[in-house]
């Protein structure tokens, strides 16, 4: 060669032809590129455009696309990320052809997750795949994957999953160390064959609903795990003490299953590496000791709420310290360091904490400002439901918490005022519950500084004077604001309220007084409006109709007056409504939306006329309660059309007629209240087809459900070891909201009671009395078997006691009195063993009373006004010396309201004059000395007239 240099050039050159021609483009292989398209459109959307824009057919080097990397060497496909790239409103039965991936022979990362994939056709086989993230998709069962030996990490989360199939050919998977199955639908318990993933440093089958014990499934035979999750399970039994084997464990958490029996302490002081624990919501029993975290150096978390309130921790016998600072200590429901009833002594010395939480242990301490002192990064504080008393005082000038989220110090015994600057020193807060405390003083204007407020509760104390300008003006993120049970007074919301975001106000037993306020009227997301128990006057304004998103509208116990506006019919989905206690008059209005309605409360007005027919179209009502109005005409047929109703109460008005048969198809009622009306003739003997009570109607929720439940906040970072499972790097703290409890006025035991929320389901009464009903009482009455209260006094009954009155098993009070009633008393009723009130005086009863069980209770007042009625006992004999006298007293009985004695009285008088009368004339009429007597009165009257 004359030149060596230009033969080098031209070999070079020649080369980069070469490949050019033979791969068509120096980024990718070509078939590699062919592959992605074919993936391209097949990921297509419905329209024909595809969510990969960038995989273009005339652009050659496929490794600069979008979602694709690349082997710098030999420009291999190596990552795919293809994660959420279809839509959500594509169709449902999306399989993906496996095959597709099988030119990819370098590729060690796909992502596929969030495509609402259901399944593979035909086999994944990329031999040198090494992370494979399948989660939030739709399989139904585990992909056959048994072919990716070099697989490393597998997210199988989120999908629906449950079967175990397939399961056992990822034991070839040798190389396995993320295997992740939370939040899926397996079942049953683990295979024994997850004992051969020894490589596993990473597990989660949280989120299922897997049971057994954990001995099962070979738990203990994967020594290098790091992190293990398997809460929100039903696992059973005893903490295995081969756990304490897995010595590599820095995350545990065995939160949300059945464990029982006590803490095994030698576990836990062998796991020294353990960073995160969480035992919460389980059922343990007996003591534990933090000593057996003695040897431990790593611990920045730990969580136990448990069930079973009698367990007994202790942390001071001798006192624990913890090596690290720790982050996370949750410690709930539980007896702690009795008999001292002191706070940890170890908590001195934390200055990282983020979340303390101590509720419900029996602390009695002073409050403990100093925590929030000390730990600055503090976002959760809660040690509601324990024995603290003092103020809340600390120095605000020198503090300020500026990363507190929730506040929670409910439940205890503080008293004191509120710190005048709390808004300022606690500027990021979103809950705060200081309820059931005894603080006393005004709500503080700083209060107004919290913008990120969203639930305030401060009921049951004693707060007094108005709402600050600057609090219902400044807190515009407030959606729940719960100030019951105070003192508080003026107007509801002043004028420039900003409360925008406001869902729940809860007012209710303070001193509120004046018309409704207009600045509700900024309040249009209002869900609940609670102010019953105040002062408030005047009438509904139309403008209330504006609040269209209303549910729950509670009034009652106040001095409002005048008709229901009509605006009212502009809130379209009112579930529940409480007027009751005050003085509205005329009727509900005829466009009133009541579809949705459940729990209608109107007793104590001044309503006049019919009950309304518009209540026909109310299919979902639960609770119908009409007491104590002007109602008049009769009970409407359409009655029957109610069938979720549990709750008829109509007593205290002025209706008449029978009771219609359509009133038995109400099989759910388990209340009913006719009382006090004018209804009479007849009482139906179907009415025993009404349950009251019985176990089939308990599946109607009883409580009006505003919220569901409301999301907590996460706190990222909650100690320093990042979890490869994120198992305890969040915590989700959900907080109380607020429910409208169903609350019922039923007459029992000779008292009105108040029966309120989940107490409802197992109260049931029949109350017909203070009416005319005559003829003898069905004896299909005596089939009610689970009814509470029986009352049909002060009716004109007549006949016998039913002898099926034994089968009232569930009675208590039984009230027959001032009737018609003859016969005896049926020696069965003994058979009543919960019966407590008893009476049939004042009837026409005769015989012996009985004497044994429930009987041997009841005074003579049950029995008076029954003359044959008698008691044997102590082996006395039933005879007329040992009847039932009236009354001890002196002076005679008189019966207020019994017309048939009133009847019998005048009749007696009536007769006896018109016999005296025609006495008088035969004396007259048929003497010579009656004659003589005759002619001089008549003599002496006609001279008395001249």
């Amino acid at each position: 060669m004359a030149n060596p240099c230009l033969f080098c050039l031209w070999l070079m050159l020649s080369f980069v032809v070469l490949q050019v021609q033979g791969d068509g483009s120096v980024g990718c292989e070509v078939e590699e590129r062919r592959a992605l398209l074919r993936l391209r459109d097949v990921f297509k959307y419905l329209n024909g455009t595809t969510p990969l824009p960038s995989w273009d057919e005339e652009e050659t080097d496929c490794c600069m696309w979008e979602r694709v990397k690349c082997d710098q060497s030999n420009h291999h496909v190596t990552q795919l990320y293809l994660r959420g790239i279809r839509l959500w409103s594509s169709s449902d039965d999306f399989f993906l052809n496996a095959s597709l991936f099988l030119p990819f022979r370098e590729l060690q990362n796909l992502s596929l997750d969030s495509n609402k994939i259901r399944g593979f056709h035909e086999v994944l086989n990329l031999s040198k795949l090494q992370v494979l993230d399948l989660s939030f998709n739709w399989f139904d069962e585990i992909p056959s994957l048994g072919l990716l030996r070099s697989l490393r990490i597998l997210n199988m989360g989120d999908n629906s999953i449950n079967t175990w199939s397939h399961f056992e050919e990822l034991t070839t998977l040798k190389h396995l160390e993320l295997l992740n199955f939370a939040f899926n639908y397996l079942s049953g318990k683990v295979p024994n064959a997850l004992g051969s993933f020894t490589a596993l440093k990473f597990l989660s089958f949280e989120y299922n609903n897997l049971n057994g014990s954990l001995i099962d499934g070979g738990f203990c035979k994967l020594r290098n795990l790091q992190e293990l999750g398997l809460g929100f399970n039903t696992f059973e039994g005893r903490i295995p003490s081969c756990i304490g084997n897995l010595t590599s464990l820095r995350t545990l958490d065995l939160q949300s299953n059945y464990f029982t029996g006590t803490l095994p302490s030698a576990i836990f002081s062998t796991l020294n590496l353990l960073e995160y624990l969480s035992l919460s919501f389980n059922y343990f029993e007996g003591s534990f000791s933090f000593n057996s975290f003695g040897n431990n150096s790593k611990l920045e978390g730990f969580e136990l709420e448990n069930f079973n309130n009698t367990m007994m921790v202790n942390t001071e016998n001798p006192p624990w310290m913890p090596q690290s600072q720790i982050k996370i200590f949750r410690l709930l429901n539980c007896k702690l360091n009795e008999p001292s009833e002191n706070l940890p002594s170890f908590l001195l010395k934390q200055r990282e904490l983020l979340v303390l939480d101590l509720s419900h242990t029996g602390v009695r301490e002073i409050l403990p400002s100093w925590l929030l002192i000390n730990n600055s990064n503090m976002k959760v504080l809660n040690l509601a439901g324990n024995l603290l008393t003092g103020s809340f005082t600390y120095n605000n000038h020198q503090t300020k918490n500026e990363y507190l989220r929730m506040l929670d110090v409910s439940m205890n015994q503080i008293q004191g005022v509120l710190p005048h600057s709390i808004g300022v020193s606690c500027p990021s807060l979103t809950v705060l519950n200081m309820s059931m405390n005894t603080i006393q003083g005004g709500i503080p204007p700083s209060m107004g500084e919290l913008t990120d407020l969203i639930s305030l509760d401060l009921s049951n104390n004693n707060f007094s004077g108005e709402l600050p300008h600057e609090f219902v003006k400044g807190c515009i993120s407030l959606q729940i604001l719960k100030l019951e049970n105070n003192n508080l007074q003026g107007r509801v919301l002043p004028a420039n309220s900003n409360m925008s975001s406001l869902e729940y106000l809860g007012l209710t037993n303070n001193r509120f007084t004046g018309e409704l306020s207009r600045g509700l009227l900024n309040s249009k997301s209002l869900l609940v409006l609670d102010l019953s128990n105040n002062s408030i006057t005047g009438k509904i304004p139309n403008w209330i109709g504006y609040l269209s998103n209303l549910k729950a509208i509670v009034l009652s116990h106040n001095f409002l007056q005048g008709p229901i506006p009509m605006s009212f019919c502009k809130v379209k989905e009112l579930g529940f409504l409480d007027l009751s206690k005050n003085k509205f008059t005329k009727t509900i209005p005829a466009c009133l939306n009541v579809l949705s309605l459940r729990y209608l409360h109107l007793h104590g007005n001044e309503f006049t006329g019919f009950v309304p027919k518009l209540l026909s179209e109310a299919s979902a009502l639960v609770t119908l309660d009409m007491r104590n109005n002007n109602l008049f005409g009769s009970i409407p047929n359409w009655i029957s059309s109610l069938s979720n109703l549990r709750f008829l109460l109509l007593g205290g008005n002025q209706l008449e007629g029978s009771i219609p048969s359509q009133l038995c198809d109400l099989k759910n009622v388990s209340m009913l209240d006719l009382s006090s009306n004018n209804l009479s003739s007849f009482l139906p003997s179907c009415l025993h087809k009404v349950l009251f009570g019985s176990k089939p109607t308990f599946d109607v929720m009883v409580g009006l459900n505003i919220y569901e439940w409301f999301p907590g906040y996460p706190l990222i970072s909650t100690y320093s070891y990042e979890s490869q499972l994120q198992i305890g790097q969040s915590l989700e703290y959900d907080y109380d909201v607020p429910v409208e409890e169903e609350e019922v006025e039923f007459v029992t035991k000779s008292r009105s009671e108040l029966y309120k929320g989940n107490v409802l389901k197992y109260m049931s009464g029949l109350d017909l009395s203070f009416n005319n009903f005559t003829g003898p009482i069905p004896h299909e009455i005596g089939y009610l078997s689970d009814i509470h209260t029986l009352n049909l006094s002060h009716n004109h009954f007549i006949g016998s006691i039913p002898t099926t009155f034994s089968n009232l098993k569930q009675i208590e009070c039984l009230d027959l009195s001032h009737n018609r009633l003859n016969g005896q008393i049926p020696q069965d009723l003994i058979e009543l063993h919960f019966l407590s009130i008893f009476s049939v005086a004042f009837n026409n009863l005769s015989g012996r009373i009985p004497d044994k069980n429930q009987f041997l209770t009841f005074d003579n007042n049950s029995y008076e006004g029954n003359p044959l009625l008698c008691r044997q006992l102590l082996g006395e004999s039933c005879n007329s010396s040992s009847s039932i006298e009236p009354s001890s007293s002196s002076e005679p009985i008189i019966e207020e309201n019994d017309p048939f004695k009133d009847t019998f009285v005048w009749s007696f008088i009536a007769s006896y004059i018109v016999a005296f009368i025609a006495s008088v004339i035969i004396f007259l009429c048929c003497t010579d000395y009656s004659e003589r007597l005759l002619m001089s009165v008549r003599a002496k009257f006609v001279v008395f007239i001249f």
